[in-house]
């Protein structure tokens, strides 16, 4: 593991200012681009910079490193999806229709946001610190559908409905992650397969 993993790459002060704010959320969509289009490895911040029409000097007032960049990329990411999951609708009677929503959510997330699957394919296991992101992430999403899934059990203990969303979460997340990898016609078969997993999982707690 080299240094670079070692750090902890927090960013180096948050933008309280509109104008900052753009600046960043510049920084950050030139930095999705270069890491998908050349790679996390080849991208340098100066690159970012020059792209970005950002001086480095502007750059590094709020991101020490590019592993920063990155982590600040994935954190984007995570509240963007918690936000779509959270306008879901929810109001539907049956759990196997309102779970199915929830995978295409995921799926449709993934495909619409080509980086995240281009990105953090490749750093897998490389980068600690993404993985801790992408586990509080889940924390966050296990909470959120547990709350809602009282609509659907309301007969079952909390720390039940924990459980049941830990399963959804993770399950959903990683066999739509793989499904990705896969041919089109391969990855529709196993998004269909996904849905058949959740739902009778799903169905299986409402009929007791």
């Amino acid at each position: 593991m080299n240094s670079e993993t070692q750090k902890s790459h927090a960013m180096r002060r948050r933008p309280r200012q509109v104008r900052s704010q753009e600046r960043v959320n510049q920084i950050l969509d030139v930095a999705e681009a270069l890491f998908i289009s050349e790679g996390y490895t080849a991208t340098t911040t100066n690159a970012i910079a020059t792209t970005a029409k950002v001086s480095i000097g502007s750059l590094y007032q709020f991101f020490p490193d590019k592993a920063a960049i990155l982590k600040a990329l994935a954190e984007r990411y995570n509240v963007k999806l918690r936000e779509i999951l959270i306008e879901t609708n929810s109001e539907t009677v049956d759990v196997g229709v309102y779970a199915e929503e929830i995978i295409d959510v995921v799926y449709d997330f993934f495909i619409t946001n080509l980086g995240y699957y281009a990105i953090f394919i490749s750093l897998q296991g490389v980068m600690p610190k993404l993985q801790e992101i992408d586990e509080l992430a889940d924390a966050q999403l296990i909470q959120d559908l547990a709350v809602t899934l009282g609509k659907y059990y309301s007969h079952l203990e909390i720390d039940a409905r924990d459980r049941i969303s830990f399963v959804l979460v993770k399950t959903i997340g990683n066999l739509v992650w793989i499904a990705l990898g896969q041919t089109e016609g391969l990855r529709d078969q196993l998004i269909d397969e996904t849905k058949r997993l959740i739902v009778n999982y799903l169905r299986s707690y409402a009929a007791e």
